[in-house]
């Protein structure tokens, strides 16, 4: 499959800097110790990759997804195969008990890498879901950090979004909110940050999600009126370990926006998708026809297709990577750009967010408008767009 054809590109993004950097990176991998939370998603097998083909003395990977685990290892063995350095994986929660321990047993780590994170918008829908998303994206991450600090870390890295720019969802919100807490983190471990776009056929994206729709002769539903940039997984794991290694404290890399990187509909990756599959796009002007008509038009080498205007709570109309309220640095990389903070931050703020935050999980059970009032309070800026409608009620 060419995603980057599909994703309406031909060049990778970042071959430019990772040539001119790949030395210096090889010589910062090739001596330390790596732990990476979260590896064995999407964006997080891509990191790993590119640690792991740089040859560190010690790679660690948790992941509480035991089955991705499994296909991250017999992956790199098949591709990349075996390295002299510690490689070994632990299908654990970094919010457990489990990790603390294991934390504890080793001889530390010089770069903690937190990739993990609940990514959709979809997980606003219930107070539940979005209390664990909070705890994964919040919670989780300071505690890790800490642990990495206490452990002797010499940097710490986690993934954002360019959701987290002006946020209009509470996924977003909830990685501005964690950015706002890496500041005042950042006063006692340097760290550095990602944000990028949606990344191509990541696990649970709309793309991975046609796969599946083909391997089950099903029809492709989706959204004719979002425009989207996208990078590929090995963009996004080049990304991410380039802020990791060459990140100054609190930076904040991004891709530079440019004619490689531009916005595509996700109707339009579906047209280039079923037509590379040898399927004519078959436009239906309902779900239920879509459904219904399947197995006749797929004999017919006719592939059924449902595009719609888009009506989901949280849905950005446009995307962007930063604010007209943050410094830049564009000249350092040729497709990186990179924001530039200062240790700001409130810290009754903060301290009020965490309060707040026990007191609503210490109830029995849990409403969602006053966790919305909470982002509001901490983003004053939050514009949140609620239309009572979600994801889950989409084919």
């Amino acid at each position: 499959m060419n995603v980057l054809g599909l994703i309406g590109r031909t060049q990778p993004l970042f071959d430019e800097d990772v040539m001119h950097h790949d030395a210096q990176m090889r010589d910062l991998v090739s001596g330390s110790r790596f732990l990476v939370i979260g590896g064995a998603g999407s964006i997080g097998q891509a990191v790993t990759r590119e640690i792991f083909k740089r040859h560190p003395k010690v790679l660690h990977v948790v992941d509480i997804s035991e089955n991705n685990m499994v296909e991250l290892v017999r992956d790199i063995r098949s591709t990349l195969g075996y390295i002299d350095g510690d490689f070994r994986t632990f299908a654990l929660d970094c919010g457990s008990r489990e990790f603390e321990a294991l934390m504890q047993a080793g001889t530390g780590y010089d770069y903690v890498l937190n990739l993990s994170a609940l990514k959709h918008v979809r997980s606003e829908k219930d107070p539940f879901t979005l209390m664990r998303l909070i705890e994964v994206n919040v919670l989780n991450t300071i505690k890790t950090l800490v642990m990495a600090r206490e452990h002797g870390a010499r940097k710490y890295f986690c993934v954002s979004t360019d959701k987290a720019a002006n946020p209009v969802n509470m996924m977003g919100a909830s990685k501005r909110i964690m950015e706002m807490f890496l500041m005042r983190e950042s006063t006692s471990l340097p760290l550095s940050m990602a944000r990028f776009a949606n990344v191509a056929f990541s696990d649970g994206s709309l793309l991975h999600g046609f796969n599946q729709r083909f391997a089950k002769q099903q029809p492709i539903s989706a959204p004719n009126d979002v425009r989207r940039y996208f990078v590929t997984p090995q963009e996004s794991g080049e990304l991410c370990l380039m802020s990791c290694l060459l990140g100054e404290n609190r930076d904040i890399f991004f891709p530079k926006l440019s004619e490689q990187l531009h916005l595509t509909t996700f109707s339009d990756i579906a047209v280039r998708y079923i037509e590379g599959l040898g399927f004519t796009p078959h436009p239906c002007d309902n779900e239920d026809e879509a459904r219904d008509r399947a197995a006749e038009l797929i004999a017919a080498k006719r592939w059924p297709c449902y595009f719609f205007a888009s009506d989901t709570t949280g849905e950005k109309d446009f995307e962007e990577f930063f604010t007209d309220k943050e410094a830049l640095d564009m000249d350092r990389f040729s497709h990186l750009g990179v924001i530039k903070n200062a240790p700001d931050y409130d810290p009754a703020l903060l301290d009020h967010f965490l309060s707040t935050i026990d007191n609503i999980r210490s109830a029995p059970t849990w409403e969602k408008a006053p966790i919305v009032d909470l982002f509001n309070h901490m983003l004053p800026d939050f514009n949140h767009k609620e239309t009572g409608k979600y994801l889950d009620s989409r084919m």
